[in-house]
């Protein structure tokens, strides 16, 4: 299996997540990735950008989000930082429960948590790593 180990800077700007999800996508196909772990990849992605674009970064396009991806035996691992202070990781609320279902914001932690096998947060929440086991029998 091939290692990979990529670093990218991109601007706080919404509108190149999905552009820059695309190439990612392009390079980490090669993985032994089936397609329903490729979803929750790019799903779990496009929540970290955006919650390090608005909240981290305040959508300021003079402020980039770094985003490093590796591959090791067994694992891919994406990490995105934000110039942010970070956010109380560990007091989240709850999206699911009945006071937070109107508020427009809230649920990227909670979908990142279902669609990752392991997230980890660092710098007071202003970086996030996320963890994808390969599964076994998958080849590329």
């Amino acid at each position: 299996m091939s290692v990979m180990n990529l670093h990218e800077r991109i601007p706080a700007d919404l509108k190149v997540i999905p552009k820059f999800i695309r190439a990612l996508t392009e390079k980490i196909k090669q993985l032994p990735l089936d397609e329903r772990q490729l979803h929750d990849i790019k799903l779990s992605l496009h929540e970290a950008l955006v919650n390090a674009m608005k909240h981290g970064n305040g959508l300021n396009p003079d402020l980039y989000v770094e985003v490093h991806v590796e591959s090791r035996n067994g694992y891919l691992s994406v990490t995105v930082s934000d110039k942010g202070e970070g956010f109380d990781f560990q007091n989240i609320p709850d999206p699911t429960k009945p006071d937070n279902l109107q508020k427009l914001s809230g649920r990227g932690i909670l979908l990142i948590r279902r669609h990752m096998d392991k997230i980890k947060f660092f710098d007071c929440g202003s970086r996030i790593k996320m963890i994808k086991f390969f599964k076994k029998g998958v080849k590329k």
